[in-house]
C-alpha cells in the first residue's frame, strides 16, 4: 500500500473548515508550519506529500473575491508549492515531495530546470503533479483573456511533457565528469541539444542542470473526464483521485488500468491513491463526534465559492433551495459531472451542494477507530480500488498525527505498509522505473 499526504500551501485543503478549527495551528504562512508537517508525514514513512495549487484568487460566485476572502475558500491565499516544497526538502531525507505546475501557464525551460534543481537539493526526492488549468481569472493573470478549451488544453500538456522529458534527457549519465587532475568539468559529447519544434513550443536546450538523481521527477496526474484519463495513462506514474464512494473507485481504478497498455506501460508502472478524509477516535462514538465537530464548521457559500472556481460557472445566479442544473462546464468537467449525478441520485438542492463540497471537496469521510479505518482500507485496497491512498487532514497537523500514530501502525501490523523506507529515491519508494 502506498500513502500520500494531500497539501495546498493555505489556509485550508479539502475542508474549508479546516482554518477555523480549534486544532489547526494557524502558522500557514511560515516555514516551520510545513516543515512540521514533512516531518509528521516521514515519521509516518509516507511515500510523498504533495501540493495542489492555482494560480488566481477565486472570484467566479458574483464576479468578484470578495465572498472568498470573506469566508476564507480555497484559493483565497496559496504560497508558492515550489518555494514551500524546498523548505520541506532541506529538513527531510526521505519522504518525496510533489508540486503542483501548470502546462498553460508555465514554459517547459523554466519547470524543467526548477524541477531538476529541487531533485538535486532532495537527493531524488521530487515530483510533478501536471495540470492544465482551467479558469479565465487564471488565463487573465498571464495576459490572455480566456483559457484554452478542455481538449486544446490538453494537447498543449502532450508536447508539453515531451519536452520536459527531452530536457531532462538533455544531459546523459555520466556526463558530468568533475576530473580535477586533468581540468575536465564536463563530458561535451554527452550533453545534446534538444532542438524541438512543435505546434505549441520551440526550445533549443540543453538544460543548464545535469542529470538529477531521479533522472525525471515522478509524474503525477489527477484527470477524471476521458481525455484527462487517457492523459493520465500515457504519462501518470501516480494518479490522484477523488471518488465519493467504493463503487466510483473501483470503477475508475479498472478504467484507467485498462488504458495502460495501450501506451506499452504495465498495471504497476501506474498507481493509483484515490482521497480519503479519516477521523480517528479512541472510540467509534468519539470519531463521530469529532467529524461531526468538524463539518458544523463549514459555511455552505464557501462550498459554493470552490465548486463554482472549480467549474467555472457563477452559481450566484442560481436558487439556493433547488437542485443543481445541468450547465455546460469550462473548468472541470469530472468533478462537475459527478456533483451532478450525486445531485440527480440524493434530490440535493444547491445548498447541500454547498455543504457537502465545502466539508471534503467530495473526498469521503472515515470515522472510526484506528481498527476500524484500517479495516475499511484493507478492503479498499484488497478489492483494488486503489494501490493506496492519499490522506487529506480536516485539521492540521493533528489529523496527519493521528493518522501517522494510530492508522499506520494498524497497517504496519497487517503487513500492508512499510515499516522503514528502502530506497533513497521517489520511485524507489514507489517502485517505478527511474527511466
Amino acid at each position: 500500500m502506498h500513502l500520500a499526504g494531500f497539501m495546498i500551501a493555505s489556509q485550508v485543503v479539502h475542508s474549508h473548515a479546516l482554518w477555523r478549527h480549534p486544532r489547526t495551528d494557524s502558522g500557514f504562512l511560515e516555514a516551520e508550519y510545513y516543515q512540521n508537517i514533512a516531518r509528521v508525514l516521514e515519521r509516518g514513512k509516507f511515500d510523498l506529500l504533495f501540493f495542489a495549487d492555482v494560480l488566481s484568487m477565486p472570484d467566479r460566485y458574483g464576479g468578484h473575491f470578495e465572498p472568498s476572502l470573506k469566508y476564507g475558500a480555497q484559493g483565497a491565499v496559496i504560497l508558492d508549492p515550489l518555494l514551500v516544497a524546498t523548505a520541506m526538502a532541506v529538513v527531510t531525507k526521505h519522504i518525496g515531495i510533489g508540486i503542483t505546475r501548470s502546462t498553460t501557464y508555465y514554459q517547459p525551460y523554466d519547470l524543467a530546470r526548477a524541477f531538476a534543481t529541487l531533485d538535486h537539493i532532495s537527493k531524488g526526492r521530487v515530483a510533478w503533479n501536471v495540470v492544465t488549468s482551467g479558469k479565465d481569472s487564471e488565463a487573465q493573470n498571464f495576459g490572455i483573456d480566456k483559457h484554452l478549451e478542455h481538449d486544446t488544453r490538453y494537447d498543449r500538456a502532450d508536447e508539453f511533457i515531451e519536452v520536459a522529458f527531452k530536457l531532462w534527457d538533455s544531459w546523459e549519465e555520466g556526463a558530468l565528469v568533475l576530473d580535477r587532475e586533468n581540468g575536465i568539468f564536463a563530458d561535451p559529447e554527452k550533453v545534446n541539444y534538444v532542438q524541438h519544434v512543435g505546434n505549441w513550443f520551440k526550445v533549443r536546450g540543453p538544460l543548464t542542470v545535469p542529470r538529477s538523481p531521479q533522472r525525471r521527477p515522478v509524474i503525477i496526474q489527477a484527470g477524471s473526464s476521458d481525455k484527462g484519463r487517457e492523459f493520465a495513462a500515457k504519462w501518470a506514474e501516480v494518479i490522484f483521485e477523488i471518488s465519493p464512494n467504493p463503487t466510483i473507485m473501483k470503477s475508475y481504478y479498472q478504467d484507467v488500468k485498462s488504458r495502460l497498455a495501450k501506451y506499452g506501460r504495465n498495471r504497476d508502472a501506474c498507481k493509483i491513491l484515490p482521497a480519503i478524509m479519516p477521523f480517528v477516535g479512541e472510540t467509534e462514538t468519539i470519531a463521530r463526534e469529532k467529524q461531526a465537530f468538524h463539518n458544523n464548521l463549514v459555511h455552505p457559500l464557501a462550498g459554493l465559492l470552490m465548486f463554482a472556481n472549480s467549474s467555472g460557472i457563477d452559481l450566484s445566479e442560481h436558487p439556493l433551495d433547488e437542485p443543481l442544473q445541468k450547465l455546460e462546464v469550462s473548468g472541470s468537467r469530472g468533478q462537475f459531472q459527478m456533483i451532478q449525478k450525486l445531485s440527480e441520485k440524493e434530490g440535493l438542492t444547491l445548498k447541500d451542494v454547498g455543504q457537502a463540497y465545502g466539508r471534503s471537496v467530495l473526498v469521503p469521510q472515515l470515522v472510526g477507530t484506528p481498527t476500524q479505518i484500517a479495516d475499511e482500507l484493507e478492503v479498499l485496497f484488497r478489492e483494488e480500488a486503489g494501490d493506496g491512498f492519499i490522506i487529506s487532514p480536516a485539521y492540521l497537523p493533528g489529523a496527519f498525527d493521528e493518522f501517522v500514530d494510530l492508522v499506520v501502525p494498524e497497517l504496519q501490523k497487517r503487513g500492508l505498509f512499510r515499516k522503514e523506507y528502502t530506497g533513497s529515491t521517489l520511485k524507489d519508494s514507489l517502485g517505478v522505473s527511474k527511466h
